[in-house]
């Protein structure tokens, strides 16, 4: 419960809820070298890792790492709340331990707890107010040149 307490999807939980989380989750042990899950594959659950790493690898051919997670890292935490497939390839880089959380378990803890809705609410909403102000940042890089110089 403790890690659980670490990622921020879930950190406002009480010890409650908590527990209900951990008694519904799946535990799986990953040796080195392991695929957690494959690209463009039906994604149906979230992984915490509770301990080792974990490569995210790029969806074309999967032989650049995009993204490292380590302890207290949600894997997947689109997958709690929709239908979706999987962007990456996840690789375990060390042994790991990892708690399999599925998407009906999940729904379960958001009618029975509205708070986490709303907390999960406001948590999507300043990420996705956080990604508008980075591409925003950004555009100014993808200006057309012909019309930067008529102007």
């Amino acid at each position: 419960m403790d890690v659980l307490r670490e990622v921020p999807l879930f950190g406002q939980l009480d010890r409650d809820q908590l527990r209900l989380l951990a008694f519904g989750a799946e535990h799986r042990f990953l040796k080195a070298g392991e695929i957690l899950f494959r690209a463009e594959a039906r994604a149906d659950a979230g992984f915490v890792v509770v301990s080792g790493e974990v490569e995210l690898h790029d969806g074309e051919g999967g032989e650049r790492v995009v993204a490292r997670a380590g302890r207290g890292s949600l894997l997947g935490e689109m997958a709690l709340m929709t239908e979706t497939r999987r962007p990456t390839t996840a690789v375990t880089a060390t042994d790991c331990d990892l708690i399999r959380i599925p998407r009906p378990l999940f729904r379960r803890m958001l009618l029975e707890y509205p708070a986490i809705a709303a907390a999960l609410h406001a948590r999507i909403r300043a990420d996705l107010l956080a990604m508008t102000d980075r591409i925003t940042a950004l555009s100014p890089a993808f200006e057309d040149d012909d019309e930067t110089e008529r102007g």
